[in-house]
């Protein structure tokens, strides 16, 4: 495992093409609503921002949606109520998907889910592979120890919104059933913001 972890470091940091001066890559997430811009923090998330790049590089979010939404009112069963937009990439591109990752948990990153962060979807921990999600206001129960996920593993945060939260809580807004859009919001194109 170690070993593993070791070579998932290294091909984030070729694929960053991380220098000691560069710490933050900006992503630009057009949807159909407007723009949100991104900042990932690759030197605190390595791997998590490098796989979340691959993906933005592939070019596999263009086609995508955001498809979920989760409000204080939509989510009568968890004890435990958060808000966030999710989003995934093009579902036609899944036969070039990447291996889900390790998780980096917020203990170990020192990053927080708070308003704007985006961070990586799972289930079980190890297995995030595309799909992100949006925090909107803080939520201290996705970081480690926190129990939304029962596993108290949370989630992987690797940047933070920096511009465009205003489309962010418009997605949030949108009719949903049983947290799913019943239109979802198409990711246009996600690309880094040229310098």
């Amino acid at each position: 495992m170690r070993m593993k972890l070791f070579i998932y470091l290294a091909i984030g940091l070729l694929m960053i093409g991380c220098s000691k001066s560069t710490s933050v890559v900006v992503v630009d997430i057009e949807t159909s609503s407007g723009l949100i811009e991104v900042e990932i923090d690759t030197v605190a998330a390595p791997i998590t921002s490098a796989n979340f790049l691959r993906y933005v590089d592939g070019g596999m979010y263009e086609g995508g949606s955001f498809f979920r939404v989760v409000t204080m009112e939509n989510q009568p069963e968890d004890s435990i109520r958060i808000e966030v937009i999710q989003g995934g990439a093009n579902p036609e591109y899944r036969d070039r998907f990447f291996d889900p990752i390790p998780l980096e948990r917020t203990s170990d990153t020192g990053l927080k889910h708070l308003d704007g962060v985006i961070s990586m979807a799972r289930g079980e921990p190890d297995t995030a592979n595309h799909s992100f999600f949006i925090c909107i206001g803080d939520q201290p129960s996705l970081d480690f120890g926190g129990m939304r996920n029962p596993d108290g593993q949370g989630f992987a945060a690797f940047g933070r919104v920096t511009a465009g939260m205003d489309i962010v809580q418009s997605i949030q807004g949108g009719e949903v059933e049983l947290q799913r859009l019943l239109q979802p919001i198409q990711i246009i194109k996600v690309s880094r913001r040229l310098k």
